[in-house]
């Protein structure tokens, strides 16, 4: 089944990506009980698996079908480019009672069975205990699963997140759903969807975010329920390497021009990344590690964008060109 959303004007202007620490815990929570997404995931899944044991995880899976409605109070409109889990759990918590209850019970409806079962009722009859528990429990699997290695995922999803705004800029709205995902296609003002099932109103001027996940691989989502901003969830790039152990390695000449920090931080920057991601990555302290890439841009090797409260740095061509070779060394 295809649906084919059309976007007036003033949605194209209110176009935006975003990072969502929230979806990714949800994401991750979905892994483990999904064999089909641990196809890129298995080294992580064998560091976290003694912590996922202590996790009494089975609130959230009861409430997170695998095909079905899902509770939209749990999954809040990122507002801002990159909000911290705190940030979005302090939504999830303002869920008023009776929104709660209504979609926990439409959320249950999806498992036969489940609304009458000794934890289902529980849920039913007290929504503000269990948004509470719910909301806790993702900080606890936040803690556990994926705070330690936050800084490499979150330098992926911004890597993705800068390639993605130079497609849009480069080339419009039509170049960017050119291989965001097979089920997502841009012509004549609108986006098709394929494979989605239930009617799906247009944007009405609300326009559209753009939340890569690590996690949602290899699936592509939307939500466009009103009053809340259009929703469009999908793959980010580069995550076939990123439990890789070791980056590329920088060469002998390489490391003779420009130290080996510096030319370990050149030979490194195969996406766009921030001081914080390169830091850990490196093992190097912030203020090192900023230090080399102000030596590094002001020799032309690297050029930096801002994106929200982050910056980025890319390489440029005479730093793509040193870095692999490029006949110049």
């Amino acid at each position: 089944m295809s649906l084919r959303m059309r976007f007036a004007a003033e949605d194209l202007l209110r176009c935006r990506f975003a990072i969502s620490p929230l979806r990714e815990t949800q994401g991750a929570v979905r892994t483990l009980s999904r064999p089909d997404r641990h196809g890129h995931h298995l080294p992580w899944l064998r560091q976290v698996r003694a912590a996922a044991a202590g996790l009494d995880l089975a609130p959230l899976w009861l409430l997170a079908p695998e095909h079905g409605y899902s509770p939209d109070f749990l999954q809040p409109v990122p507002e801002v480019p990159l909000a911290t889990l705190d940030e979005e759990l302090d939504l999830v918590r303002a869920t008023p009672p009776d929104t709660a209850r209504r979609q926990i019970s439409a959320a249950l409806a999806q498992t036969p069975g489940a609304a009458d079962t000794r934890r289902g009722r529980a849920m039913l009859n007290d929504p503000c205990g269990t948004v509470r528990q719910l909301a806790s429990l993702y900080e606890h699997v936040w803690a556990a699963l994926l705070a330690p290695h936050w800084p490499r995922l979150r330098a992926v999803l911004e890597a993705d997140v800068a390639y993605h705004a130079r497609r849009l800029a480069d080339g419009g709205m039509q170049r960017l759903f050119t291989g965001l995902h097979p089920k997502l296609h841009w012509s004549d003002g609108a986006l098709t969807t394929s494979g989605t099932s239930g009617p799906l109103p247009e944007p009405g001027g609300r326009g559209l975010v753009l939340v890569p996940s690590v996690f949602f691989w290899p699936e592509a989502g939307s939500a466009f329920d009103p009053p809340w901003q259009p929703v469009v969830i999908y793959p980010a790039r580069g995550i076939g390497g990123l439990w890789a152990p070791d980056g590329p390695t920088a060469s002998a000449t390489l490391v003779r021009l420009l130290g080996a920090n510096r030319a370990a931080i050149l030979s490194g920057l195969d996406a766009p990344s921030t001081t914080t991601a390169l830091a850990h990555r490196h093992v190097m302290a912030m203020s090192s590690v900023s230090a080399h890439l102000a030596v590094l841009r002001d020799a032309g090797l690297l050029t930096s964008r801002r994106y929200g409260h982050q910056v980025l740095y890319e390489r440029t061509a005479l730093g793509i060109a040193l870095a692999t070779g490029g006949g110049l060394l």
